[in-house]
């Protein structure tokens, strides 16, 4: 969850530092910082709040030296100040640490009865002490860090600066992403490709467990047995002009319009238009013979996972488990035997995600990952990898991963069915042909964004929204309700409209909107009825539906939102949109950082 690069190089490298942390701040944003070593010191520059604090502490007091670390944080222990901002430093070394070093507090202990002073209240703090004291002992960098490493129990990625060996750094990875990048008579470390972007395109990816020792001339890598061993360069692909915002005021508002086109290049990876297949990757298991699935997820991946669930029983007649990669090693989950476990995560590195997926192959289930990092921890450990195609996502709260993330899960559940015999040509034919209608039918419900934003102004008073839908739209009334909640900071909750009698009913009073996404279909007369319990009883309804919808329930509504009229299959894609860009333009009106909201980061690699 937070953002690290590093640089040794040829020239004063603070500038390409901060420049690297722009492309991480989606990671963090509550402090950041970097340092270098001049003279023979180890100099610091750090800020409180977003980069551009940091940038103009740098403007009055620049930076030289041309081996630096940067940090962009997301506080776990410590309140983001500027004393807790990384990188955390001695005399001797300075470290910046993306994770959590779950055993810091006995470390602490430990190092202050050794006579160690701290300054933060930090976990990261430990790691400079601990490689420290061995360095002002005689140990050479390589052999602090190698002792140190089993010490640190948790998750983390590291880069270390050493004040006496100004061309050196020292990147170690545990449970959180490390990259080395090359470049011509310099080397990199980072978070991400992404990071490294404007500098390299030539990128290896750390395994777990790995450390490395940068110079100018390369990287070598060990194992965690400490032992010296080669990762692949690849080419990363990842280009700087890919976090632009364009002519979008926010990046949350220009992912949202990338999507006819991302699910488009998404959907048109999984499908054989020629012959009107499914086409997947061929796993190295016999997908007929899978007996039960078990999806695992967090937030808006989650609610991914939830739509699934009803495509895979409904078209497979698979059962489905489906938990909050939270809770599910915690409840000792039963696995059966030959069962398939499916993670969803846009990074790839979720550390909850990550836990519950070795926790599962460790169960013996086959692992099938979604992921929009193809280079990923997830995407290397799985058995089945199911790219989304997505492209960076640079807004906290997630729009275009879910929608493609949806495409590859119905695209998944034809394909199981298909695997099982429980499709036939013609349906699958049929199936084809509704994806394929998706990317139009996205696009057409962007065309009531200036309807959207002239509703958002009724939502922007209410301290309390309801979101209520059934079937696979009542993962949708989840998903928006979580989309207002993190970027416009109002209370909102997403019920299964046939619970609201069981309880929530009691909220309902004209100062509570209500939010109903029922398309036409098997499933309305259901939820209009339900719709119809809240209007009794003075709640202010927004329905989202379609104009055969609108026509048979708009009447009384506070609002109406017409979409295009689609098949079920695809209805989850398409209702995103309205759910995304209703959250969007209420927290534009209330004035919250649509992009970066407080409190969370985009890729959370502590559990």
């Amino acid at each position: 969850m937070c953002g690290i690069i590093g640089i040794v190089g040829a020239d004063d490298v603070a500038d390409r530092l901060l420049d690297g942390l722009k492309r991480l701040e989606y990671r963090g944003y509550d402090s950041a910082g970097l340092a270098t070593v001049v003279g023979g010191v180890i100099e610091r520059r750090r800020a409180e709040g977003k980069l551009v604090n940091l940038a103009k502490v740098l403007v009055a007091d620049p930076l030289p030296g041309t081996t630096g670390i940067a940090h962009t944080r997301w506080a776990t222990h410590g309140a983001p100040t500027t004393s807790n901002a990384h990188p955390h430093a001695t005399g001797e070394v300075a470290v910046v640490h993306n994770g959590i070093i779950e055993n810091f507090k006995a470390l602490r202990d430990e190092l202050i009865g050794r006579g160690r002073v701290f300054t933060s209240e930090t976990d990261t703090e430990v790691v400079a002490h601990l490689v420290s004291e061995l360095v002002e002992a005689g140990a050479s960098p390589q052999e602090a860090v190698k002792q140190v490493l089993p010490r640190l129990h948790g998750a983390f990625a590291l880069a270390i600066l050493f004040r006496q060996h100004p061309e050196l750094l020292i990147g170690a990875r545990l449970g959180s992403p490390l990259v080395v990048g090359h470049g011509e008579g310099e080397t990199y470390l980072g978070s991400d490709a992404l990071a490294l972007a404007p500098l390299t395109q030539k990128i290896a990816y750390l395994d777990e467990g790995d450390w490395v020792v940068v110079t100018r001339d390369g990287a070598q890598v060990f194992d965690r047995e400490n032992r010296p061993v080669e990762r692949a360069v690849t080419v990363s692909g990842v280009s700087g002009a890919m976090i632009d915002k364009g002519n979008h005021r926010h990046f949350m508002q220009k992912e949202i319009y990338e999507q006819p086109v991302v699910v488009a290049q998404t959907l048109r990876s999984y499908m054989r238009r020629i012959d009107d297949q499914v086409s997947l990757p061929v796993p190295d298991f016999d997908l007929s013979a899978i007996r039960r699935v078990t999806i695992v997820a967090c937030g808006t991946s989650f609610y991914a996972g939830m739509v699934a669930k009803y495509w895979f029983e409904q078209f497979a007649r698979v059962p489905v488990d489906i938990d909050v990669a939270s809770e599910f090693r915690y409840r000792a989950p039963v696995m059966e035997e030959g069962g398939l476990a499916l993670f969803i995560s846009q990074s790839g590195e979720t550390a909850d995600t990550l836990a519950a997926l070795r926790h599962a192959k460790a169960e013996g289930q086959k692992i099938a990952v979604v992921v929009n990092v193809p280079t990923s921890s997830m995407a290397r450990e799985a058995d089945l990898l199911l790219p989304t195609h997505a492209g960076p996502e640079i807004g906290v709260a997630s729009t275009k991963a879910f929608t493609c993330q949806l495409a590859v899960l119905a695209a998944l559940a034809a394909n199981f069915a298909r695997a099982k015999g429980r499709l036939t040509a013609e349906e699958e034919k049929a199936i084809v042909k509704h994806l394929a209608e998706a990317p139009a039918a996205i696009n057409q419900a962007l065309a009531q964004d200036d309807a959207i934003q002239a509703l958002a102004p009724l939502i922007v008073p209410a301290r309390d929204v309801l979101y209520l839908g059934r079937g696979t739209d009542y993962p949708l009334a989840l998903e928006g309700a979580l989309k207002l909640k993190e970027i416009s900071y109002i209370h909102a909750e997403g019920y299964a409209a046939g619970e609201m009698k069981h309880g929530p009913i009691a909220l309902i009073d004209e100062a509570v909107p209500v939010i109903v996404i029922a398309p036409s279909g098997p499933l309305f007369e259901k939820t209009v009825s339900n719709m119809q319990e809240v209007q009794a009883r003075g709640g202010k309804v927004v329905l989202i539906s379609d104009e055969e919808g609108i026509a048979a329930a708009g009447e009384g509504c506070l609002a109406t939102l017409a979409l295009p009229k689609v098949h079920p299959l695809i209805s989850p894609m398409v209702y995103a949109v309205p759910v995304q860009l209703l959250a969007y333009h209420v927290a534009v009106l209330k004035g919250t950082d649509v992009d970066q909201p407080r409190n969370l980061a985009k890729s959370v690699t502590v559990e």
